[in-house]
Parts: structure tokens; C-alpha cells; sequence
């Protein structure tokens, strides 16, 4: 839905949109052509988040809540669009939260034992999002690249939960298919 919605909606920009300088909230923002696209991608990615984070039963309750924090924060930001010239200090506000949380709860989402794969894998996740938190936060003041980096940063965030998903799925079936 995210890469969906941004790529639609830059599509449908007539005045100048170059995806790899401008934000994913220009295409949301108040006078952006067809700003309905982006929101509505940004609400929906939000809401999967929130669904996800409820029957993600697998993981620690820490990680599903910071999850889910990401996944309301992600709706605030589509409730909140950028104004035309400037910014909105609640949709500031609201990217950073969703933006960190959703950083943050792979780390905190498996077991204690950092022998895990799990562990492993999810400290892995953080660390490479943080790693991309980090180039879009030296974007922000200015950079030439502050639209690639939060593409890249939100889409990596919107992705892996599906990738968790797939495989714990794989991983039931082939626990189950080794019961019978």
C-alpha cells in the first residue's frame, strides 16, 4: 500500500514532484494534486500495523506494542497532513513517534537469549533501520536525498513485518506438517 500509494500519487502531481528530494507527506500534504492517495495508503499501512501488532501473538508484548504505537502514529500522520508552506508540528511529531517505534520493535518483539535466531534477526532489523533512521535524520536539515531516504526507511519499516509474517507462517506449516 505505502509504495503503491507513493508511487500513484507522485504520478498524479503536476507541479514538479521529484520522489528522490520531496517527502512521501508532499504527495499528503494540503494542496497536493490527489492527495487522497497518499492518505489513504498511509491510514491503511497504519491500520495493518495495529492488526498486525494484535495477532502477532509470537512476539514479546513489547514489540507488539511499540508495533502498534507505530501503526497509530502512521494514521496521525494521514490525519495530519503537511500545510501547503511549512510544516505541522503535529505531523512532525506524529513521523517521529511512528518513525522510532517502528525502528525499535523488531529488537524488542523476541526472546531474551541472544543466541536466538530470532533475537538475532530481529536486533539485525533494528540495527539496519536505525542505520536508515539515522541517514533520513541528516537529510532533514536539507539534504538533496531527504525523499529517497525516507522512502527507503518507511518502506523497509512497512515490509518487514510482512517478512515476519511470511515466516512464521512457513515455519507453522513445517512444525505442523512435522506433527503429522
Amino acid at each position: 500500500m505505502l509504495i503503491g500509494g507513493w508511487t500513484f500519487g507522485a504520478q498524479r502531481q503536476v507541479h514538479g514532484y521529484d520522489a528522490v528530494r520531496d517527502t512521501i507527506s508532499a504527495l499528503a500534504a494540503v494542496g497536493a494534486q490527489d492527495r487522497w492517495i497518499m492518505t489513504v495508503a498511509l491510514a491503511l499501512l497504519g491500520v495493518c500495523h495495529l492488526v498486525t501488532a494484535i495477532g502477532l501473538h509470537a512476539a514479546r508484548t513489547t514489540g507488539r506494542i511499540l508495533l502498534g504505537l507505530g501503526g497509530l502514529a502512521t494514521v496521525a500522520v494521514s490525519l495530519a497532513p503537511q500545510p501547503a508552506h511549512g510544516s505541522s508540528s503535529v505531523h512532525v511529531s506524529a513521523a517521529a513517534v511512528g518513525f522510532l517505534a517502528l525502528t525499535l520493535w523488531p529488537v524488542m518483539a523476541w526472546g531474551s537469549s541472544a543466541r536466538s535466531p530470532s533475537r538475532r534477526n530481529g536486533l539485525l532489523a533494528s540495527a539496519l533501520l536505525l542505520a536508515l533512521l539515522v541517514w533520513l535524520a541528516a537529510e532533514l536539515g536539507g539534504g538533496a536525498q531527504l525523499g529517497l531516504a525516507e522512502r527507503v526507511l518507511a518502506g523497509a519499516q512497512a515490509l518487514y513485518p510482512l517478512l515476519v509474517v511470511i515466516s512464521l507462517g512457513r515455519w507453522c506449516m513445517s512444525t505442523a506438517r512435522a506433527g503429522q
